[in-house]
C-alpha cells in the first residue's frame, strides 16, 4: 500500500514520527504541497491508495484522475476542505480528528485573554528597555490592567472545547454563560444558557468556540458588535472566518472592542493587508492554539488508529 501526506510540516516539522504508518505500507511525505495547483496534487499523490492532508483541498477534479485513492485521512477537525459529495460518489472513505485538542486550546484561549488582561508581554519588554530601572517609582504600568473575578464570559458554542473553557473561567470566579444554538446542554449550576442576544448584551469576554459553516461565517459583524457591550474582549481560537475582520478592525480603533485576542484569521497565512493587523490592542497569534508537542503526538496517534480501524473494515471518525 502507499501512502502520501500532502502537507506534513505543520503537524510534524520534524519533532514527532511519521513510523506509526509505516506499519501499513510505503509512506512519502512532502512538507508542504500547494494549497491551489491540482496538477501538482495530482502529481503528488500518484499511485497512493492513501492520502493524509491537513489543509490541502481534494475536490472532485483531483479524484477523478486519482481512482485507486480509497482513503483521505484528514489530520485535523475541520474536513470542509474535503468535496465529501466527490469523495462519497468516488467511494472515498473520510475520517478526521475530532477532540484531540481540547485541553491545549482551552488553555491557549485563556493565555490570550491573560495577556489582554494583565499585559504580561508589554510590561516585561518595558522592563527589558530599562524602564524600571529609571522608573521615580517601585511599580507602574504602562496600560491599564483588568482583574477577571466578577466580569461575565460569553461563550459562543458549547462542545467540548468550550466546557473546557468555561471550567477554567469558573476557576478564576468569572461568571460563565453560553449559547449553544444547536441543544439544549446539560450544564453545571454555575453556567447559565442564554440566547445569542443575551449572550451579547451580558458579556464582558466573547469567545467564540463553533464550527465554521454557512451560518456562522461573519456572524461577528457590525450588527452582532453592536449588540455588545463598550469595551467588551474578543476572543476567537475557532475559526477566523467567523469574523467579518473589517467590523472587527473598526471596532477596535474605536474602542468598542477594547481588545482581541485572535489565534485564527479568515485567510492564512495572513494576508499583509488584513485590517486587523494594524487595529488597536489586537493581539494575533499564528494560528497556534493546537500546536504544543502533546497535542500533536495525540492527533497523529488518532490518525494512525484510524486507518488502522478503516484497514479493519471498521469506522472510526468517519465524516463520510
Amino acid at each position: 500500500m502507499k501512502i502520501v501526506v500532502l502537507d506534513g510540516h505543520a503537524l510534524n516539522p520534524g519533532d514527532l514520527t511519521w513510523a506509526g504508518f509505516e506499519k501499513f505500507g510505503e509512506v512519502t511525505v512532502y512538507d508542504r504541497t500547494s494549497y491551489t495547483d491540482k496538477k501538482e496534487i495530482v502529481e503528488r499523490i500518484g499511485q497512493a491508495e492513501v492520502v493524509l492532508t491537513n489543509k490541502i483541498p481534494i475536490d472532485e477534479e483531483i479524484l477523478a484522475q486519482t481512482p485507486q485513492v480509497n482513503y483521505i485521512g484528514v489530520t485535523a477537525t475541520g474536513f470542509n476542505i474535503i468535496e465529501l459529495a466527490a469523495a462519497k460518489k468516488y467511494g472515498v472513505t473520510v475520517t478526521n480528528i475530532p477532540a484531540y485538542g481540547t485541553d491545549a486550546v482551552a488553555q491557549f484561549t485563556f493565555a490570550l485573554l491573560l495577556e489582554l488582561t494583565s499585559q504580561v508581554g508589554l510590561h516585561s519588554a518595558s522592563v527589558h528597555d530599562g524602564d524600571w530601572q529609571t522608573s521615580p517609582d517601585f511599580t507602574y504600568w504602562k496600560t491599564p490592567l483588568m482583574e477577571l473575578a466578577g466580569k461575565t464570559i460569553g461563550l459562543i458554542g458549547y462542545g467540548a472545547i468550550a466546557q473546557a473553557v468555561a471550567e477554567i473561567a469558573h476557576a478564576f470566579k468569572l461568571n460563565v454563560i453560553y449559547y449553544n444554538h444547536r441543544t439544549k446542554t446539560p450544564q453545571a449550576k454555575w453556567a447559565k444558557q442564554v440566547t445569542l442576544a443575551e449572550l451579547y448584551a451580558q458579556a464582558d469576554i466573547v469567545s467564540l468556540h463553533v464550527p465554521q459553516t454557512k451560518e456562522t461565517v461573519g456572524m461577528i459583524d457590525e450588527a452582532a458588535i453592536a449588540q455588545m457591550k463598550a469595551g467588551v474582549l474578543l476572543l476567537n481560537t475557532a475559526r477566523g472566518g467567523l469574523l467579518n475582520e473589517a467590523a472587527v478592525a473598526q471596532a477596535l480603533n474605536t474602542g468598542k472592542i477594547a481588545g482581541a485576542g485572535l489565534d485564527v484569521v479568515a485567510k492564512e497565512p495572513i494576508a499583509a493587508d488584513n485590517p486587523l493587523l494594524m487595529a488597536k490592542n489586537c493581539f494575533l497569534t499564528p494560528h497556534i492554539a493546537w500546536a504544543p508537542v502533546e497535542t500533536r503526538s495525540r492527533l497523529l496517534q488518532i490518525a494512525v488508529d484510524n486507518l488502522a480501524s478503516y484497514l479493519q473494515g471498521e469506522t472510526k471518525n468517519v465524516v463520510s
